[in-house]
């Protein structure tokens, strides 16, 4: 034995849907230990977020209405990635259009999967910082229902812990942020 673990063998797979920006698949496979079964997937380009932080301090965040959830999240400005570009490019476009800010200095924060029982989808995070309002914020998409909320990081965690409507990537963003927001003075 090697020590580096065996990987599922793939017996079959078949495509169910195709979309815009995901397709459905389900999977046959062989696990290493001989048992088999099928495991469905959304497979996704992946998506980038920013976790917005103006000059006082305050994070920009967006309040959406979230069809399959059938409610309105408040959620930090996030995208999917497009065919053939970064994921910086993908997150300074979306802060735009769905904030009217820009950054100047931006930080990776790194990349987590989002929903990996049935998804291949990874969430690239990064800081956006020294915000500047454009003088001509761009108009909403017509499809999308977004309003932008400004508040401090304490109104933010109060929030989260009253267990008001957040996403999980906005939560775990924050977190990944969190040590450049408040940086420990030396001992």
């Amino acid at each position: 034995m090697s020590g580096i673990p065996e990987l599922p063998q793939l017996l079959g797979a078949k495509l169910f849907f195709q979309g815009k920006k995901f397709q459905f698949e389900v999977n046959r496979l062989r696990l290493p230990n001989g048992a088999e079964g099928e495991w469905e997937c959304i497979r996704h380009p992946g998506g980038a977020l920013a976790v917005p932080v103006t000059q006082d301090g305050k994070l920009v965040l967006v309040r959406q209405y979230r069809f399959a959830v059938k409610t309105r999240l408040l959620e930090f400005p996030a995208g999917t990635v497009e065919s053939n570009e970064a994921p910086l490019v993908t997150i300074q476009r979306e802060l735009e259009e769905e904030t009217g800010y820009t950054a100047k200095t931006w930080r990776p924060l790194g990349k987590f999967p989002l929903a990996p029982g049935y998804s291949d989808e990874f969430i690239h995070a990064f800081l956006a910082q020294d915000l500047e309002k454009l003088p001509q914020p761009p108009s909403p998409e017509a499809e999308e229902d977004i309003e932008v909320v400004l508040m401090t990081p304490a109104e933010f965690e109060r929030l989260v812990s009253a267990n008001s409507p957040f996403d999980a990537k906005t939560i775990s963003s924050y977190f990944l942020a969190r040590p450049f927001l408040f940086p420990q003075s030396p001992s």
